[in-house]
């Protein structure tokens, strides 16, 4: 049984080594395609929310690539992080992918909020229950994300905002209630893919030749079924890392969908007991 590993480009290939190792055979389709911000403005205003880190209660990455993106536009002579820490906000990852990255980026892991290494999920809600008692009615929080589609002017820039993804937009209802002020600031271009010819047979062998198809983003999914609208997936299998994504695999026609933590030894477990 081969494993369908669709996260972006140098994600797949890691999470393809990782699997390999296990004695997995995987290989790397990846229908997300993350890209630096291209428009000056965008820019200026990653540059510009480390000035205001003072501003902010926290900063919450939505993944380790909102984290490389901001910390790229840090000020070459910023030591805001390590001289002023009782200025800097703390900062929220869902998981420890975001967590490991911000922790490389110089964050004090005293600062450093997220779900326990052995959490159900690594989500929103989970997060929720390690930050959800600290917040307080006045404060501000900066949500550092990706944009979907790099053609919406209205996404640019920091601002508030509901046009989330349904995780994002739960949390940011909740900060909300509790008299918080949510930002949004983009970060990185998150795309669809181009699928070349060995790409698309790949998928089409795929859908119907018993492989798992392993699916940690919806959006991953979303661009599938966007490249290849036609085909029936009514004979494919799927490896989802969270009930939402396993739902939208199920709305799409996969007819065997099962679900698992994203940790590697979790996803190597899950995949054994599908053969």
């Amino acid at each position: 049984m081969r494993v369908i590993v669709t996260r972006p480009e140098r994600d797949a290939h890691r999470w393809v080594e990782a699997l390999s190792r296990r004695g997995v055979d995987a290989i790397a389709l990846p229908l997300i395609r993350i890209e630096a911000l291209g428009d000056a403005a965008s820019l200026a205003q990653l540059r510009a929310a480390w000035h205001r880190l003072p501003d902010y209660a926290a900063l919450m990455f939505v993944s380790a690539s909102a984290v490389a993106y901001f910390f790229a536009q840090r000020p070459s002579l910023d030591r805001g992080l390590d001289v002023h820490p009782d200025l800097t906000p703390r900062f929220w990852a869902t998981g420890p992918a975001t967590a490991a990255a911000l922790l490389r980026r110089g964050v004090n892991p005293s600062r450093l909020d997220a779900p326990a290494a052995d959490s159900a999920q690594f989500d929103s809600e989970a997060l929720w229950q390690v930050v959800g008692g600290c917040v307080r009615a006045g404060e501000r929080v900066l949500v550092v994300r990706g944009r979907d589609d790099p053609a919406r002017p209205a996404d640019r820039g920091t601002r508030s905002s509901d046009d989330v993804g349904s995780g994002r937009d739960w949390l940011a209802q909740s900060l909300r209630a509790a008299g918080v002020q949510v930002d949004f600031l983009v970060a990185y271009c998150r795309c669809a893919p181009v699928l070349e010819p060995p790409q698309r047979a790949l998928a089409l062998q795929a859908a119907s030749d018993g492989s798992l198809w392993l699916f940690s983003s919806a959006q991953a999914l979303a661009n599938l079924m966007a490249r290849m609208p036609d085909q029936d997936w009514s004979r494919a299998r799927a490896l989802a890392t969270h009930p939402r994504i396993a739902q939208a695999a199920r709305d799409a026609g996969f007819s065997v969908v099962s679900e698992s933590r994203p940790g590697m030894d979790d996803l190597v477990a899950s995949i054994e007991s599908t053969r």
